[in-house]
């Protein structure tokens, strides 16, 4: 006898799939939990460990809103090695802003966020034309041009950087901000990909020349997609500088670029929220491991095959389908 196993969607998420969620209080909560649950979780974790795991909280959103624009630039067809040149963008047009205009902090943040993204829009103009790896290839080497750039001309601080930048009020103050941030990003930009606008963006990555064939001009589309990554990218770079009070060359450092990338294949690509899911994962993992020294390298390296390979669909892609199907085994006929 021969057994396959199938998978069928649970009665209450075909119910709640439409406008009759809201005939029960039941259907409705099914739809909240896996909405609410992980906000709850961010706040009660975020505000009951202590200070230094407060910062680290922080250095993980920062993260986490750099994987959720690479996978806005994925799902668009642009495959993104240079995720460091948005959030070094941000970071030096913060602070800019601050040591040589004086500007207040709820100013540069959402000003840098804009500046950060149009550079970085500006630069990468000219290669929208590009696809797959020469499009990536040339992501990957802006942020080390924009690095010794920086260095060779002794411009905004060379090696040393700037110093001095203003401080927010407290870490707390930090957490929520940057958290009500990351939210707004997440479900932001999962409502837009809903949207025909979305699906323009999503058709693009599937089948370009088809979507131009339609009298769709891809790349306008494109530098919007692009514009709304960076400036994501880039809001994280201004925000990390106010909360380290400095901005120097390693803000185009690679790990910058990387981090995002093993979050979007740990988490699952193509969700929004996959990626962020693996940044919580992979960054707390990667401080934790910091006392065993080399070896956290290597341990650190296995533990990131054994997700990919184990799951190579992603941890959230996982998730929603044990939340949202069951499983049983049938004879084939």
């Amino acid at each position: 006898m021969t057994m396959r196993l199938e998978r069928i969607d649970r009665g209450i998420k075909a119910r709640s799939s439409d406008i009759f969620a809201l005939t029960s209080f039941r259907e409705m909560g099914y739809l909240l939990l896996p909405r609410l649950l992980p906000i709850v979780l961010l706040l009660v974790i975020g505000f009951s460990v202590n200070l230094y795991w407060q910062r680290v909280f922080v250095s993980t959103i920062s993260f986490a809103l750099l994987a959720v624009s690479w996978d806005l630039l994925a799902q668009t067809g642009m495959v993104c090695l240079g995720q460091a040149l948005f959030f070094g963008m941000g970071a030096y047009a913060a602070g800019i802003m601050d040591q040589y205009f004086h500007l207040p902090i709820w100013f540069t943040i959402p000003a840098a966020t804009l500046v950060g993204g149009f550079l970085s829009t500006l630069l990468l103009l000219p290669v929208l034309r590009l696809r797959g790896i020469y499009f990536a290839m040339v992501t990957l080497i802006l942020p080390m041009m924009m690095e010794r750039f920086i260095e060779a001309a002794r411009i905004l601080g060379g090696t040393e950087g700037l110093h001095g930048i203003a401080a927010m009020p407290s870490v707390q103050w930090e957490l929520v901000l940057i958290m009500l941030a990351v939210w707004a990003a997440l479900f932001g930009l999962r409502r837009l990909m809903a949207t025909d606008h979305g699906l323009v963006l999503k058709g693009i990555n599937d089948n370009d020349r088809a979507v131009m064939s339609a009298g769709i001009n891809i790349y306008w589309f494109k530098a919007q997609a692009l514009f709304m990554a960076s400036s994501v990218g880039a809001f994280a770079g201004a925000f990390m500088t106010h909360s380290y009070q400095f901005v120097g060359m390693p803000v185009f450092a690679l790990d910058y670029s990387i981090m995002p990338i093993a979050s979007a294949a740990v988490g699952g690509m193509g969700t929004l929220a996959g990626p962020m899911l693996g940044s919580f994962i992979l960054v707390p993992l990667s401080e934790a491991l910091r006392g065993l020294g080399g070896l956290r390298t290597v341990l650190y390296a296995l533990l990131l095959v054994i997700f990919t390979v184990g799951l190579p669909e992603g941890i959230f892609h996982y998730l929603s389908r044990k939340y949202n199907q069951f499983e049983r085994w049938t004879e084939v006929e």
